[in-house]
């Protein structure tokens, strides 16, 4: 697959090149983006939607080749990273397949903005073969990066996001605006309440982004579970003491003195002298 007229030394000069004029073109875009925002913010404050949505078309679609740009850069630095692989390799190393094919599909179309470029993939075709070259700038392959093909697309932006620029650009220069009834049916369910909060919040003095917190209905708050009372324990069963007896509940601890029932309560005392013992008269 090697080709001829290739020259590793003027691939790496123009990689270079390339990185820095991506660098001074995003830089640029974006300062002028921030201008635009102004511009139409005065747009929606004099009442002028409809020409601000023209305008906001052209920010977004400047957006968009920034962040395509930003992707290049990157596949660029990939590129003189591993440039020991291309001067020892014949083959395209798989590693560099979607930088090598995504240069070579956005070179005729950014090339009037970045010419450094076309010269980049006229190397990499030299290197890689014409037909490779051809397979990329189509994608036959399939390995051309599919976020930067759709930054690059022709297509109009779709309505809800100039809608979500409009608000951002409404809130950032509090500027009063109220979305376009007629993509809101096109909003997801998620992204509804980002355009239909954004006045309520400004009215009630909530922040931006989101409606806020809300409590949820009084029929939807859980009731609390009912705790179960403590059971009743059934008091001990005692016997009955026995008919005449008194009940016997000493205190603890203590030891009453023996008291004998027939003797009034003391033992009988032992003589102290034997008995005499007396004749009988006759």
């Amino acid at each position: 697959m090697l080709g001829g007229g290739f020259k590793a030394e003027r691939l790496r000069v123009n990689l270079r090149l390339v990185i820095n004029r991506l660098k001074l073109l995003e830089k640029k875009k974006t300062e002028l983006a921030q201008k635009a925002r102004k511009e139409i913010a005065d747009y929606l404050s004099s009442g002028k939607d409809e020409r601000a949505r023209i305008r906001v078309e052209h920010i977004i679609r400047e957006d968009y080749l920034v962040e395509a740009m930003e992707i290049l850069e990157l596949y660029c630095d990939l590129l003189l990273t591993r440039f020991g692989l291309i001067q020892s390799m014949k083959e395209l190393d798989p590693g560099l397949q979607e930088a090598v094919s995504t240069l070579i599909w956005a070179a005729p179309r950014l090339q009037s903005e970045v010419t450094e470029l076309k010269t980049v993939s006229d190397q990499l075709c030299a290197k890689y073969s014409k037909e490779y070259g051809k397979l990329c700038r189509t994608n036959q392959i399939g390995t051309v990066n599919d976020r930067l093909m759709h930054k690059l697309s022709v297509e109009a932006p779709p309505k809800i996001l100039v809608e979500r620029y409009l608000i951002e650009i409404a809130k950032n220069y509090n500027v009063p605006y109220e979305p376009d009834a007629m993509v809101r049916p096109e909003v997801c369910p998620g992204e509804e309440a980002d355009l239909i909060d954004v006045d309520a919040d400004r009215k009630n003095g909530g922040g931006g982004g989101g409606g806020g917190f809300s409590a949820p209905p009084a029929a939807a708050m859980p009731m609390p579970m009912h705790m179960p009372m403590p059971m009743h324990m059934p008091a001990p069963f005692n016997y009955p003491p026995p008919k005449g007896a008194e009940p016997f509940s000493p205190p603890v601890g203590t030891y009453d003195n023996f008291q004998h029932h027939m003797g009034g309560g003391q033992p009988p005392q032992l003589p102290t002298s034997p008995p005499t013992y007396e004749s009988v008269s006759d």
